[in-house]
């Protein structure tokens, strides 16, 4: 694979630290959420995993879509939902992740097919798929 961008942040403090890219465009507070007995007075890596999940995805549907020459509607929405809890075996914690699709405009037939196509084509849906598990749903 010929890598042709690389992004790099740093964490520190973990789950109540900071997390900050090279380039300082990302440059957050952490904090636990509140259901995890936390504070929930910042970002948690499940909303940053929530949020790059939802843009991949949906830039992965505009491609594939530009390829079949389909125009995606302006107002396409990737909602993505990303759940943690203990594992079933007691060793650690595991994610679960639902996608919700919104294109409106588009027939169910040709919006499924898109989401069918970006899941093969979107490197986080590649990256999970096997490891944990991830429901991708037309709104």
């Amino acid at each position: 694979m010929a890598i042709v961008y690389t992004a790099e942040a740093s964490a520190t403090g973990g789950r109540d630290g900071r997390a900050v890219s090279s380039d300082g465009v990302v440059d957050l507070k952490l904090a636990v959420p509140k259901q995890m007995g936390g504070g929930g007075d910042g970002a948690n890596p499940e909303q940053l995993f929530a949020a790059g999940f939802s843009a991949c995805f949906l830039g992965a549907v505009k491609y594939v879509a530009g390829k079949d020459k389909i125009t995606v509607p302006s107002d396409a929405k990737v909602t993505g939902h990303v759940g943690i809890g203990p594992r079933d075996d007691g060793t650690g914690f595991g994610l679960e992740v639902d996608l919700k699709v919104s294109l409106p405009g588009l027939d169910k037939a040709t919006a499924e097919k898109l989401l069918h196509d970006a899941e093969i084509v979107c490197p986080y849906a590649h990256a999970t798929k096997g490891n944990i598990p991830v429901r991708i749903t037309l709104a």
